[in-house]
């Protein structure tokens, strides 16, 4: 039916979850924020909840709303900046708020009066990521005016780490020891929340005590591994698929320049397929890409398209026209990962998954 398209394997996301919680023995965020990393926010939802997430964590306003359209009543979280439009929005649909400021407190409160529905929040405590959040010498002054601001619950508190994912602990033991230390005065003063959250994938892979009340599963859950450094367990499973279509198969003589600008030319009788996918899908022009045809790996040659790629097809006499090829994920014995096309492009995991286009259809068999 299409051209090209994703599959994504609802039941590797349950068991990704469900491993997280074994492993940290604690609640579960799943992290489902830039579409579920391109996978699907809500069918990716639906399966963390049945795999055991309790929670789910969003970037935007539009993200949290789309989960509550979908019928999704779990408590959510929106981990960054929420523009004050959003506000009543968001207090009605039982969204949790992030803070780092008290201004932010004074418009939540009025909001909140006028909606007639207090505003949950959780405080944001910049630990060393250097990005949102209170500075660790104000927290203890926030976490007190949120307290006694009319209209707020005090729901959470929260900090994230910058380099879990990298051998070297030195920066994540220092915002570790920033956090507790601001647990410990939060503590001593009556001002612990009910939710405190740190961890990341990396650091609940490798940092079992910093499991608190909840832990944040963004990368893991999807069965990427959070980095080279930092390597999943051989139980976890990667989520998607990526594959399109042999359109044409056809032999060219030596000589024939093949694409825009004619960078790959012939040099022999040669097999050259077109298939229907492109850079406006999400795969990269780039030199050294690979896909699977026929269980095998072959060249793309010359430059990606907006539409279509072109590959040598030497090496497999049989390929012809209505085959299936594989971008992203296995083909007979052969497999191509996130990881290694990341490598291939520069780049990281995440980002591959996150760019390939809404416009190509997402299945869930």
């Amino acid at each position: 039916m299409y051209s090209t398209w994703t599959i994504i394997d609802k039941l590797a996301i349950q068991n990704n979850v469900r491993r997280l919680k074994e492993i940290t023995a604690t609640e579960v965020m799943a992290i489902v924020k830039a579409n579920a990393y391109g996978h699907g926010a809500v069918p990716v939802a639906r399966a963390a909840l049945q795999g055991g997430a309790s929670w789910f964590g969003v970037a935007r306003a539009s993200e949290a709303s789309e989960l509550r359209q979908a019928g999704i009543q779990a408590p959510i979280l929106l981990l960054g900046y929420t523009p004050r439009a959003h506000f009543e929005e968001m207090i009605r649909n039982d969204v949790s708020l992030t803070v780092w400021d008290p201004g932010q407190l004074s418009l939540l409160s009025e909001t909140a009066a006028q909606v007639g529905q207090p505003a949950k929040i959780h405080i944001n405590v910049d630990t060393g990521m250097s990005r949102l959040g209170v500075q660790t010498e104000e927290a203890l002054a926030l976490t007190a005016l949120a307290r006694d601001t009319p209209g707020i619950i005090y729901q959470g508190l929260f900090s994230h780490f910058a380099r879990a994912d990298e051998r070297d602990p030195a920066a994540t033991d220092q915002q570790w020891k920033s956090f507790q230390d601001i647990r410990n005065e939060l503590a001593s003063a009556g001002l612990l929340p009910p939710w405190v959250h740190h961890a990341n994938s990396a650091a609940s892979l490798t940092r079992k005590e910093t499991a608190l009340s909840l832990v944040r599963i963004g990368i893991a859950m999807y069965g990427l591994h959070p980095s080279p450094d930092c390597r999943l367990p051989a139980d976890f499973h990667p989520a998607l698929s990526w594959k399109s279509i042999l359109s044409q198969v056809k032999e060219l003589p030596p000589g024939r320049g093949v694409s825009y600008g004619h960078e790959y030319v012939t040099t022999d009788i040669e097999r050259v397929g077109t298939i229907p996918v492109g850079y406006a899908d999400g795969f990269r022009r780039c030199p050294g890409n690979q896909v699977l045809v026929g269980g095998k790996r072959v060249p793309v040659i010359g430059r990606v398209t907006m539409d279509y790629i072109l590959v040598q097809l030497d090496d497999v006499p049989g390929a012809k026209a209505g085959d299936e090829v594989v971008l992203l994920g296995s083909q007979g014995q052969e497999s191509i990962s996130a990881e290694e096309v990341a490598g291939n492009w520069g780049t990281i995991n995440y980002e591959v998954t996150c760019a390939i286009s809404p416009s190509v259809p997402r299945l869930y068999p």
